[in-house]
């Protein structure tokens, strides 16, 4: 799955036109803006429901820096860049990073040396609260700023539908494979989640179609990615004719749907198994 903050800006872009179609005003989650003395930073957790993987990811977005780096509300630097060379005298400008995203459930078919995080150890890991990005030019000035990362986990979207022009959805009641209702209840009842994630709003809903070809397959680069409003009466997009024509005959495509919160951590759902053009059918 693309990193959420590789599809923060991208998905502005469409979001306007979304609000076209759907007849509703486009709601954008976007990058803490501005961001003290850079132009946007922000810091958020992505959830991957259904192969039941967290994520931590952060973005920050400054002007002429050598130098750039993110430290967490205890005061420490957990990551670090130093422009040098060629990339020194072009300077840098916006950094995007994700951690690794380790499973929060014992999968039977995952490799057994793999780290198993749960969602009780993920959160104590990435502790709520301010988190500054600092950054440093050619004199030595010094460009600093903050953003908040939230413990509000919006639920993972349920029902999801492809009836080879429609994608549907449903608004969903826990975290898939990282917490059912009952252990998010006594996370909450614990103090570890301040909110139930089924009792959050959602800001946005980010809804993406992508071939699912081999690597190296040039038809992946055939992306279909929209946000529109998270109080849309009707849990439905279109998907556009002309993009679907644009793909081969009998391409398998897959489905996600994210749910999207006010401070931008997501939660995501996969469906895989649509084919689009059907002629002999996908393999």
């Amino acid at each position: 799955m693309m990193p959420y903050c590789l599809r923060l800006s991208m998905i502005a872009r469409v979001a306007a036109a979304a609000a076209l179609v759907l007849g509703t005003g486009p709601t954008v989650v976007s990058a803490t803006e501005p961001c003290g003395d850079f132009g946007e930073c922000k810091v958020l957790i992505e959830i991957n429901a259904t192969d039941g993987d967290l994520g931590f990811q952060f973005l920050l977005d400054g002007d002429d820096l050598n130098s750039g780096a993110l430290v967490d509300p205890d005061g420490t630097k957990i990551f670090g860049e130093q422009a040098k060379g060629a990339l020194k005298d072009q300077k840098l400008t916006e950094t995007f990073a994700e951690s690794a995203e380790p499973l929060c459930w014992n999968d039977p078919d995952a490799d057994p040396d793999d780290e198993i995080v749960t969602l009780e150890e993920f959160l104590e890991r990435w502790a709520p609260g301010t988190y500054s990005v600092r950054g440093r030019g050619d004199g030595g000035e010094k460009s600093k700023g903050e953003t908040e990362l939230t413990h509000e986990l919006p639920a993972a979207p349920g029902s999801l539908a492809f009836d080879g022009s429609v994608i549907s959805w449903a608004a969903g009641e826990d975290l898939g494979r990282c917490g059912s209702t009952a252990e998010l209840a006594a996370l909450v009842a614990a103090g570890d989640l301040p909110v139930h994630p089924k009792d959050l709003t959602v800001a946005a809903w980010e809804i993406v179609l992508e071939p699912d070809v081999a690597d190296g397959d040039p038809t992946g680069n055939l992306v279909f990615t929209i946000r529109v409003s998270g109080g849309i009466a009707t849990k439905a997009v279109t998907v556009p004719a002309d993009y679907l024509a644009s793909l081969p005959n009998d391409t398998p495509v897959k489905i996600e749907v994210g749910a999207i919160g006010v401070d931008d951590n997501a939660t995501f759902t996969e469906v895989g198994d649509f084919c689009v053009n059907e002629v002999e059918g996908c393999d």
